[in-house]
């Protein structure tokens, strides 16, 4: 519990209406501004000397200088990823000082869970084709069309990388009947699907008629999707990424697009933004958004309610929301 008004650190850049409302709803609490600002999703890089000031960060910090700052608190990240907070070092540092580490993982469950729906839904329709068609040649390709539509029904999903986006798209798709199976480093027991070891992947590739990655970025998940991995998945199956792209071999990605994969839809890649000329964006059956699954329009309002109602969790001795560590 704190009783003494806190100073608290934001390099987000956000609306007029989130800004006031932040201000506002700190109360007796001290706001100071970054040097530079930054979107919820994109760290700016580079270290800020007014964090020193601060006993709470609010947004992307960045996690050496958070080490370093003798004065900090707490540290809630304005994204669901923690990709610089997940190494072995920064935890160790942080739990050493008590400090936790929160996310905004319920800030964007909900979009990027939609996000994936829809990209399934889109995919079973048939819509990217037809979207191609009236663009392009206006042709009205009814047979071929529906010959290639199908019901999700009945088909086997993987959803590796079990947390809150994980969670919300179980219970998005839970009418349609599908068979869902989740994975995670350490299954905790209480996940509302049956839900394996990361280890157990391989043996369920074959089965899947969609894998949808929404693994975080960490030293072992990079091209955690490799070659390997996508051979084992079976001729037609699809392959979502809403995660992170480091998470995936892109080259083994083309490969397999151009093989036995039905479609790949993409929401991040490696790099961001993915350069004019970069292959994938002429892969057959690709499709890429350009990393928007968390984006709505009051984002910057759910996010500063978010953090706000975890302040007033923090300054009572409460549990936080969002807990990382």
């Amino acid at each position: 519990m704190t009783s003494s008004p806190l100073t608290v650190w934001c390099n987000l850049q956000l609306t007029g209406r989130a800004l006031a409302v932040l201000q506002a709803g700190l109360g007796a609490h001290r706001l100071v501004r970054a040097a530079e600002s930054t979107t919820c999703f994109q760290p700016i890089g580079r270290h800020d000397p007014a964090l020193a000031e601060a006993d709470v960060a609010f947004g992307q910090p960045e996690a050496d200088q958070c080490v370093a700052c003798a004065r900090l608190l707490w540290v809630h990240l304005a994204s669901a990823g923690y990709t610089t907070f997940a190494s072995g070092d920064v935890r160790a540092a942080l739990l050493a000082r008590g400090i936790p580490l929160t996310s905004s993982s319920l800030v964007y469950d909900e979009p990027c869970a939609q996000h994936a729906l829809a990209f399934m839904l889109a995919e079973a329709r048939q819509l990217p084709g037809s979207i191609r068609d009236q663009a392009a040649t206006h042709a009205w390709n009814t047979p071929p069309t529906r010959a290639a539509s199908f019901l999700l029904k009945g088909q086997t999903v993987l959803l590796v990388g079990f947390g809150a986006i994980a969670k919300r798209l179980a219970e998005l798709l839970a009418p349609f009947g599908l068979h869902l199976v989740g994975f995670r480093r350490r299954p905790r027991g209480d996940e509302p699907i049956a839900t394996h070891p990361l280890a157990a992947l391989p043996g369920w590739l074959p089965r899947a008629d969609w894998v949808i990655d929404i693994l975080p970025a960490a030293t072992d998940t990079v091209a955690f999707f490799d070659g390997v991995r996508f051979a084992a998945m079976k001729p037609g199956a699809i392959f979502i990424n809403i995660g992170r792209g480091a998470t995936v071999d892109q080259s083994a990605l083309l490969a397999a697009l151009h093989g036995h994969l039905r479609a790949a839809y993409l929401d991040v890649t490696t790099p961001e933004p993915l350069p004019p000329e970069h292959p994938l964006w002429s892969a057959p059956n690709c499709i890429i958004t350009p990393h928007v699954a968390g984006g709505h329009e009051n984002e910057n309002d759910r996010l500063v309610a978010l953090f706000l109602a975890n302040l007033d969790r923090f300054v009572r001795g409460q549990a936080l929301a969002g807990r990382v560590y």
